[in-house]
């Protein structure tokens, strides 16, 4: 049985979400960073501290992942010390003749297998491809290849043939389609097939009549993944959970970071954008990136418990109003700090900030 996204109360979501400031900009004189650092991902090491891990991105538009440790102050986030690069275009699916990156990473502490995952985006011959690595210090991080999508019958189509963003896991066992625990993660496949060739229009898959980017869940196998770690990419049993459904995400949606066990269920932090979208998966200039929530049942995460009808954080700061694509938050991360969480987000893809979430 897989069930259908529902329209939810859209205020029972009783959570906040305050900015505190930005954590770290692009160094002028990194070449590394000439185009901005931003959608970082985080994770604790082995010493204690916690780690960044953004984008950043040289001329020409290629990304790579650095590595920095995360400077507190009184338990805030205000700055970053850097580490270096942990991940770069290496491989062949990894950059075409034209573009290259590895870009927008999340991690999540994995708990039933005991590793950090990082799920990054390759930009490669055939666009945005998903792709994951693993680590157990957070300082080496071992490629696992890119996602495969088992073949689903009743969807009429291929997943692997479309372009793929926003995959996060759930950093705990939830239960699977058949009730089971399983291992779990969000994705968002887009099926606007212009970009490649023009004229072929949006291809979504059979039983889905809103072809607009959605949130979507699907899931590994638990027993295979113990035995090979490399069976997180073979993911089964995928479907969508939740469409743009407000304002503030009328043109797409987006999974931000991993989701957040709050005592509703699970809490998805998540971007929801608003205004122009255009083919493919370009920069929208003149759309309007914002930060909303969705909250998903603790015994069935397909379901959509509440959702936020206005966002949670939208554009308002100069960081956030101006740099390489204006009018960005960009949620990617979330950790807890001393009693407290905050999420790190990107802004305007130039800079990146952190922001508190507390309950409202």
């Amino acid at each position: 049985m897989t069930p259908s996204p529902v329209a939810a109360l859209p205020t029972a979501i009783p959570y906040a979400l305050t900015r505190l400031g930005v954590i770290m900009t692009a160094d002028p004189g990194d070449p590394l960073e000439a185009e901005g650092v931003l959608n970082p991902g985080t994770a604790w090491g082995p010493d204690g501290e916690l780690y960044l891990f953004p984008r950043v991105v040289a001329e020409g538009n290629v990304s790579r992942i650095a590595r920095a440790r995360v400077v507190l102050e009184d338990g805030v986030p205000t700055g970053v010390e850097r580490l270096g690069v942990v991940l770069a275009p290496d491989e062949q699916w990894e950059h075409g003749r034209q573009n290259a990156g590895v870009e927008d990473p999340r991690i999540t502490f994995l708990e039933p297998l005991g590793v950090h995952v990082m799920t990054y985006i390759a930009y490669g011959p055939l666009g945005p491809k998903p792709a994951l690595a693993y680590s157990t210090d957070t300082v080496t991080w071992h490629r696992l290849g890119p996602l495969q999508f088992a073949y689903q019958p009743e969807l009429g189509t291929d997943l692997n043939l479309f372009a793929n963003k926003d995959i996060v896991f759930f950093p705990e066992l939830v239960p699977g389609p058949d009730g089971a625990p399983s291992i779990a993660l969000l994705h968002r496949p887009m099926w606007d097939l212009d970009w490649l060739r023009p004229g072929e229009g949006t291809q979504p898959p059979a039983g889905v009549d809103d072809d607009r980017p959605s949130v979507w869940i699907g899931y590994v196998d638990l027993e295979a993944a113990r035995a090979d770690i490399s069976a997180l990419t073979r993911v089964h049993s995928s479907s969508m959970i939740a469409a743009p459904e407000m304002a503030y995400e009328s043109a797409k949606i987006g999974a931000g970071p991993s989701p957040l066990r709050v005592p509703e269920g699970w809490l998805l932090v998540h971007h929801g954008v608003s205004g122009a979208t255009p083919k493919g998966f370009e920069l929208a200039y003149g759309s309007r990136y914002s930060a909303g929530a969705i909250l998903l049942d603790a015994e069935d995460p397909r379901r959509v418990i509440a959702r936020t009808e206005e966002p949670l954080l939208a554009p308002e700061t100069a960081e956030e109003l101006q740099g390489t694509l204006g009018n960005v938050v960009f949620p990617t991360a979330i950790e807890e700090i001393g009693g407290r969480t905050f999420v790190f987000y990107g802004m305007a893809d130039s800079s990146i900030g952190v922001a508190e979430l507390t309950r409202a």
